[in-house]
């Protein structure tokens, strides 16, 4: 399983769990865990995400999330979950 970290950020507005989570489906990436607030006006998304079954590379996948970020006003970020199993290390 190649576990991934996603994270939204941003004004609220309609759509914006809609657009990346059809993302993920289309692309074969399954939503393991979802955590999301609204916090006066601001929106915050995090989620773990199994990458395992998509087609695209992970540098596709983040530059992708990416631009439909900027589509809705928000930041979009695809961290792969190694890098925090290596800050825990250190």
């Amino acid at each position: 399983m190649k576990k991934t970290v996603i994270t939204v950020v941003g004004k609220d507005s309609v759509g914006i769990i809609a657009k990346v989570c059809t993302y993920l489906a289309n692309n074969n990436i399954n939503i393991l865990d979802i955590s999301q607030t609204i916090v006066q006006g601001f929106f915050n998304m995090m989620m773990i995400a199994d990458t395992n079954e998509s087609l695209k590379d992970f540098d596709v996948i983040a530059s992708e999330l990416e631009q439909i970020g900027q589509e809705l006003s928000c930041d979009i970020k695809v961290q792969r979950e190694e890098i925090f199993d290596k800050m825990h290390r250190i």
